[in-house]
């Protein structure tokens, strides 16, 4: 399946769950919480403005972003969890 997010929106892959704290100790399953890191692998052409011009998004294609706990929407593609999510919702690009 194709997505092109559209306008100010972007399709993030998020990365895979640790199950390992920094100690080395396990974490249990009814512990964890999903992960708001991942892999931009599209964007839209950015949010339009007035008199047809379109202010661009900071975020790139391949960018490692940070995102807020519970935002976007949830989209499976070929069988691996996405999130169509607002640039707004991304609150750092991690170098």
């Amino acid at each position: 399946m194709d997505v092109q997010p559209l306008y100010d929106r972007i399709l993030v892959k998020r990365f895979p769950e640790e199950h390992k704290a920094p100690g080395g100790l396990l974490i249990p399953d009814s512990a964890e919480q999903e992960p708001n890191e991942g892999r931009v692998i599209a964007i839209g052409k950015g949010e339009p403005l007035h008199e047809a011009n379109v202010h661009g998004l900071a975020v790139a294609l391949g960018d490692r972003v940070r995102f807020t706990k519970g935002s976007g929407t949830e989209l499976r593609i070929a069988g691996q969890l996405h999130l169509i999510l607002r640039e707004d919702d991304v609150l750092a690009i991690v170098g």
